[in-house]
């Protein structure tokens, strides 16, 4: 197993510890460079600037992906560290020098499960940590550095209890990496937005539509009533079908079609555009049979939202 140690500001850590979310977006100013070192599961952790050398927190990496500033802001709000979209911009234009450019593409390593140490549990980095680290560094687990920080944060879950992120962390449970951990971690809003756009190639399933700040993740199956944050309950649509659909005026068939309802002529007199489409099978899906919409979820959305 890998570890990551991230290096960030303390500003960021102070925030999101006193907000305790369940996701964090653990952003770098440039979205050239991706993040390619852990899998889904592992523990991405948190290391203050210097001079304070400490390993302060920590969480799950989900998904890593590069996104205008102004969609980072959109899923993940506050939880990116920062009280505004201004806040967020001025941060990244520091960090990056001055830029023309209104909406910077800025790289975005979204954390599932975020836990905050108290500064008498912080961990010391290792002797090996060179002071000219900038962005981070990898650990291996079975080496002596990964091991010892491994070491030091089971003594502290050990003795808090609370802190510690899930179950994977325990002895009862095998730890979920890659796959199993999209489908069974405790994922937010946000990171089922992201993931669902990446895993779509960002375009609209039924058009092919790739105008990203048009395109949004619709859950097959509410969250509100008990639809889970899962890449298989989601669809990437154009705004205006995720508004169709989730007010029933559309759906899609167990069998990948889009239907069309009839009461949207009915109601609204038109919808010439919408029917173009109907019966026809979906244009996009994800290039992984894993991440493809989940039989049951839309079943439940023909039986209980469509209004065919």
């Amino acid at each position: 197993m890998k570890l990551w140690v991230g290096v960030t500001d303390r500003s960021w850590f102070e925030m999101l510890a006193a907000a305790q979310p369940i996701e964090v977006n653990f952003w770098q100013p440039s979205g050239s460079r991706q993040f390619r070192v852990l899998q889904p599961g592992e523990l991405f952790l948190f290391k203050l600037h210097s001079p304070n050398n400490f390993i302060v927190g920590g969480g799950h990496f989900v998904s890593y992906s590069a996104l205008p500033t102004s969609l980072a802001w959109e899923a993940f709000g506050q939880f990116n560290g920062v009280r505004s979209l201004p806040d967020l911009l001025q941060r990244v234009r520091k960090y990056r020098g001055k830029t023309d450019t209104p909406d910077p593409i800025i790289g975005c390593n979204i954390l599932a499960e975020p836990f905050f140490l108290r500064e008498a549990d912080w961990i010391p980095v290792p002797a090996s940590w060179a002071p000219n680290i900038v962005q981070g560094k990898s650990y291996d687990t079975t080496s002596s550095d990964g091991k010892q920080i491994q070491e030091a944060l089971s003594a502290v879950w050990a003795k808090n209890s609370v802190l510690e992120p899930t179950a994977a962390a325990r002895n009862d449970e095998r730890p979920r990496f890659g796959n199993e951990y999209l489908t069974r971690g405790r994922l937010g809003q946000g990171s089922f937005r992201v993931l669902v756009t990446d895993a779509y190639q960002r375009r609209c399933t039924v058009t092919g539509e790739k105008t990203l700040p048009v395109l949004e993740a619709a859950h097959i199956k509410p969250y509100s009533a008990e639809g889970p944050h899962r890449v298989t309950n989601g669809l990437l649509l154009r705004s205006d079908l995720h508004r169709l659909f989730d007010r029933g005026y559309i759906t899609v068939t167990p069998e990948l079609r889009l239907e069309v309802s009839v009461k949207l002529k009915e109601d609204f007199s038109n919808g010439r555009e919408y029917y173009a489409h109907h019966g026809k099978p979906l244009v996009i899906l994800p290039d992984d049979p894993r991440a493809r919409p989940d039989t049951s979820f839309l079943e439940w959305h023909n039986e209980n939202t469509y209004r065919g």
